[in-house]
């Protein structure tokens, strides 16, 4: 099942906005010689991919980290360990 937040980036009509970013010209010819490597028509797109793995990879290391808080937190207070190993499986399945 995707969450919510899942669901809206896969939306084609969301939302969008300009910014500017300055990157040096040598990391902008490289992504300009990786991009069609990597069947990207173009270095913006290469980038805004690049980005959203970033993003992906750091919102699954945060929010697994407030589960296994919340599952230390669950041990101290008496849970039983098998019971926190499927919460665990299910979260991370999820």
């Amino acid at each position: 099942m995707l969450s919510e937040r899942l669901k809206t980036r896969l939306a084609k009509d969301r939302p969008m906005t300009s910014i500017t970013l300055r990157i040096p010209v040598d990391v902008v010819d490289a992504m300009k010689e990786i991009a069609p490597l990597r069947g990207f028509a173009g270095y913006q797109t290469l980038l805004k991919s690049y980005l959203s793995e970033g993003l992906r990879r750091d919102e699954t290391q945060f929010a697994q980290g407030s589960t296994a808080r919340l599952i230390e937190a669950l041990r101290k207070r008496g849970v039983p360990e098998a019971l926190l190993r499927d919460a665990e499986r299910e979260s991370a399945a999820a």
